[in-house]
């Protein structure tokens, strides 16, 4: 009796751990995405920083010649 005991005991762990470890596929999935997202976006806020510092600067011209 006792080794029908430890092998039900050891697919409930199998079946748990098979659980666990969908659930923390669909969490990283879910992390991921939401990094892309940012990644994204903070590409997004640094091009308008470069267009904002570029139309901020004097542009250099030559002065002309005598």
């Amino acid at each position: 009796m006792s080794w029908a005991r430890d092998t039900l005991e050891a697919l409930k762990r199998i079946i748990l751990l098979e659980d666990r470890i969908r659930s923390l596929t669909e969490e990283s999935q879910r992390l991921m995405d939401k990094c892309q997202d940012l990644d994204r976006r903070l590409i997004r806020m640094e091009a308008k920083f470069e267009l904002l510092e570029r139309m901020a600067t004097p542009s250099r011209r030559a002065l002309p010649e005598k």
